[in-house]
Formats: C-alpha cells, sequence, structure tokens
C-alpha cells in the first residue's frame, strides 16, 4: 500500500508537470515561430519480490515478479516542425522554410557576444535603419561593400540598412540598338530615333539618330543633339546583307561631345549589330544605354536567397546585405531563453552558419511571418487524457489511505 500510494504520488506530480506543458503550448497557440512541447514518461525502479528461474527438468521457467514504485519523468522534447506561413505583405517580416534560425545578437561589437536564435521572424527597422526583432536584438548576416558585393567568410553582423545613402551618376558610356528598319523604304526616305543620354554629373541629354535610306540594302546615319545640330564623329553608313542583317561588330560613335552642363565630354559607343533589315509597315527601333542619374535608397526587399536588396529612386537596385542562417545537428537540443529564442547547448551540436539554401539551410520568404506548430486539437486531447490520469492516481491516494485505515483498525 506504501508502494502504490508512492505511485500515485509521483503520477501525480508528472502529471502536473505535462498540464503545465500542455498550458504553454496552448497559451502560445498564436506565437510566431513558438514550437510545441511534448512530455514523455517512464516507468521508475521496480522491487524485485522474486527473480526468474530458468526451466529445469519437467518445470517450466518463471518470469519474474516485479513491483512497479510509480512513473518518472522521461523527457520534455521541444517539436521542430514546421509551422504554416501566414502572409502579412510586411516586407520586414521574414519566415524561413525549411531548416534553420535567424541569428540575433546585441547592438555593436558582436565578436565576444551571446547569440541567440529564432524562427520568428517579426522583424522592423528602428531609426538607425538596424534590422531588429521584437526585443530589441539585432538581425545577423553580413554587410554588402559599396559595390554590391558581400563577404561571407567574416564573422556575421547586425544588418544595418543604408538609409539615406546613394548612388553615384554614371556617364552613358555605350548605347545598345535593336529592332528594324523598313527594307521597303523609298531611297531618301529617312527614320528619326530619339533616346536620352546622362553625362557625368547624371543630367540628362536627349539625342536623336538620323537614319536615310541611300541605295537598296543602305542607310547613313548620323547622331545630332536635341537642336539637330550634328555631334563630333557620329555619323557613318549601314550595309545589309541580303538576308537583312548587319556584319558583327557594326558600331559607330560620339567621341568629345561636350553637353554644356560642366560635366566630363561624353564618349559614347553606339553598337548597331542587332538592328535588321526587313519588310515591315514601319521602321522601329529600340535602345539601352549604360549611364543613369543619382540615386537615393527609396526601399528594399529580400528574396528567397536571403539578399537585402535596396532600391534606389533612379530604378537602380544593389545587394545591401545578407541574411545568416544558422542550423545544428540536434534543434531539440538547444535551450529556450524566453522572446521564443533558443542558445546552443552541449547537446545540440556545433551551429554551422550558411546562406539561405546552402548547408542545409531553408530559403526565405519575405512578407510571411511562419506561426506556431501547435496542434490545438491534439493539445485538448492531451488535456483530457492527462486530467483523467491525475483523477486516477489521486484515487489511488485515497483509497491506499483507506485501506491503510481499515488495517489499523483491526487491532481495535
Amino acid at each position: 500500500m506504501m508502494r502504490s500510494m508512492f505511485a500515485g504520488v509521483s503520477g501525480l506530480r508528472n502529471h502536473q508537470t505535462r498540464m503545465d506543458v500542455i498550458g504553454n503550448n496552448i497559451a502560445n497557440v498564436n506565437t510566431v515561430g513558438y514550437k510545441t512541447s511534448r512530455v514523455t514518461f517512464a516507468d521508475a525502479l521496480s522491487q524485485t519480490l522474486r527473480g526468474a528461474t530458468a526451466p529445469h527438468g519437467n518445470r517450466g521457467g518463471i518470469n519474474p515478479q516485479q513491483v512497479g514504485i510509480g512513473v518518472t519523468l522521461s523527457s520534455i522534447d521541444v517539436i521542430h516542425s514546421p509551422g504554416n506561413l501566414q502572409t502579412t505583405g510586411v516586407n520586414t517580416d521574414l519566415a524561413i522554410q525549411g531548416n534553420g534560425f535567424f541569428m540575433l545578437g546585441g547592438v555593436g561589437n558582436l565578436q565576444d557576444q551571446q547569440y541567440y536564435y529564432t524562427r520568428a521572424g517579426n522583424f522592423n527597422m528602428d531609426i538607425s535603419g538596424r534590422l531588429v526583432y521584437s526585443n530589441g536584438l539585432q538581425l545577423l548576416g553580413w554587410i554588402a561593400d559599396i559595390d554590391g558585393t558581400i563577404n561571407t567568410a567574416g564573422n556575421p553582423t547586425g544588418i544595418t540598412l543604408p538609409v539615406g545613402s546613394s548612388i553615384d551618376p554614371r556617364a552613358t558610356s555605350e548605347l545598345n540598338l535593336t529592332g528594324n528598319l523598313n527594307s521597303s523604304a523609298a531611297i531618301g526616305e529617312s527614320f528619326i530615333r530619339n533616346m536620352q543620354v546622362f553625362d557625368s554629373l547624371g543630367v540628362p541629354h536627349t539625342i536623336q539618330i538620323v537614319f536615310t535610306k541611300t541605295a537598296v540594302g543602305e542607310w547613313d546615319w548620323e547622331a545630332q543633339d536635341s537642336a539637330g545640330n550634328p555631334l563630333p564623329g557620329a555619323s557613318g553608313t549601314l550595309n545589309f546583307d541580303t538576308i537583312g542583317h548587319l556584319p558583327a561588330g557594326t558600331t559607330g560613335s560620339i567621341t568629345g561631345w561636350a553637353t554644356g552642363s560642366g560635366a566630363d565630354a561624353l564618349n559614347i559607343t553606339i553598337d548597331f549589330s542587332s538592328i535588321t533589315q526587313h519588310h515591315a509597315d514601319e521602321s522601329t527601333l529600340a535602345y539601352e544605354q549604360d549611364g543613369y542619374r543619382m540615386g537615393y535608397l527609396d526601399s528594399f526587399r529580400v528574396d528567397s536567397a536571403g539578399r537585402v536588396i535596396g532600391i534606389f529612386t533612379n530604378g537602380l537596385t544593389r545587394t545591401v546585405a545578407q541574411i545568416a542562417i544558422a542550423t545544428c545537428t540536434n534543434p531539440a537540443g538547444l535551450e529556450k531563453m524566453g522572446d521564443t529564442m533558443f542558445r546552443e547547448t552541449n547537446n545540440s551540436g556545433t551551429i554551422q552558419i550558411n546562406l539561405p539554401g546552402v548547408g542545409g539551410a531553408g530559403m526565405i520568404t519575405a512578407g510571411a511571418l511562419e506561426m506556431s506548430n501547435v496542434d490545438l486539437s491534439q493539445e485538448f486531447t492531451d488535456m483530457i487524457v492527462t486530467q483523467r490520469g491525475f483523477q486516477a492516481n489521486s484515487r489511488i491516494i485515497t483509497t491506499s489511505d483507506e485501506m491503510l485505515q481499515e488495517l489499523v483498525n483491526l487491532k481495535r
């Protein structure tokens, strides 16, 4: 009876622990990035009343006789299965599709600081442009240089967006033309295409290229400024073959054009080799040029590879940072630290720092959050089973007490 009372007490204690875990799971059913926990039990040591005996002669073997003395807590496991993604449309909300954790650290020198790990991607940008977690810790990764090149060999650092940064203007040096000049045009007929180029100060200038058909399969061209004045060195002849193509490498140039804006003189190579001469209703040409005006950082986005891409007012984009993803051999071995964060332990395995999609790390979905992986219906089922188990163990204690009372009364 004492053994049964001890077993009942141990059952009450461990079922209460299980109820605590279930309650915590239910409380966090809407917590971003939360990972559900489960409790497993194991029977405690058993008292052996009689040991097992082997078969002997005509007698068979006898199994051991043992009485258990209760239940013990075997483990409290964190289940790191992925949760469902919820679209938010907020560009600082991030979710990992696959394995891995976001890395978090304090502001300042991070080399000697404790790293933390989370699946909750509810980040925001503070006044300094830092991407920070809900508790103020920084999202870690690598910062790109001025050309957008990222060195992932170094230690990850806090990601800070270059708020207010700009891209210097670039003078046009190449002008590539594509399209078709109408082979049915009459001799002497002209076609004019206006184009915009930029000088070294980012000032836009309009030029026009005049194409005039001079013979079958032959067109003269001349580049002019917006007032119709010929530009230096900018004229020549295009000779098409019998299938309407120009020889590869057919180019012209504008050399030493002083735009009058105070910028450097423009020297532009014009590539005509993609122009054709086929029969069409009319001539039409498109162009691409490599110059641009000055631009300020206007917004940013995060792609699936974890690159933070700045979008500038001049239409250009440039990689400004790279998000790091941490993985480990045994995620269940990580220690919970509150705020839906974990830290490394002796049984989690060494943390590996990777790019998204590399080394087992998952890809990133921007504008979404990973929700809790708590199965509410399973939690309610476990809660009912735990409640019944608790009630049954309490009955054992009550019944054992009554039996002891009857035993005492026998002496009266």
